[in-house]
């Protein structure tokens, strides 16, 4: 499962509301924190950059997939043009679909040079959704 934004800062949020038990003070407190702070500066970049990663997603594979519809029999995928999270995933996830089947029939006709493209559109989706760890101090 892969939580939403809005999840993880519902998340944040319910996991430092209720002050905690004298037992969950120290350490476990302070690592509570930080892994709060973390999932924090993660969430600032998705909500940062997700929308615009998503739409360059989504317009990348529906172009491998209009492209490779000639060569092999595809269904038209739906993409959308509203500009929520939860609309672009759900296009998203259709999309992924559709070209998991290509890739699929790709490998199992050999079409090298086709399968290498979605190779290279696999890595351009794993740059566009890239989120920067910062340093974080050893113990």
């Amino acid at each position: 499962m892969t939580p939403s934004l809005p999840d993880i800062l519902v998340g944040n949020f319910l996991c430092m509301i209720d002050p905690p038990p004298p037992e969950q003070q120290g350490e476990f407190m302070a690592g509570k924190v930080a892994v709060v702070a973390l999932l924090s500066l993660l969430a600032a970049q998705e909500a940062e950059r997700g929308i615009a990663a998503r739409v360059t997603e989504n317009a990348a594979i529906q172009a491998v997939l209009e492209e490779a519809a000639g060569d092999h029999a595809l269904e038209a995928v739906a993409g959308t043009d509203e500009l929520s999270l939860a609309a672009l995933d759900a296009a998203n996830a259709r999309l992924r679909l559709a070209l998991i089947g290509l890739h699929e029939a790709v490998e199992a006709k050999g079409d090298t040079a086709r399968h290498h493209a979605i190779l290279r559109l696999y890595a351009r989706m794993a740059d566009l959704r890239r989120l920067d760890m910062p340093p974080l101090p050893g113990r």
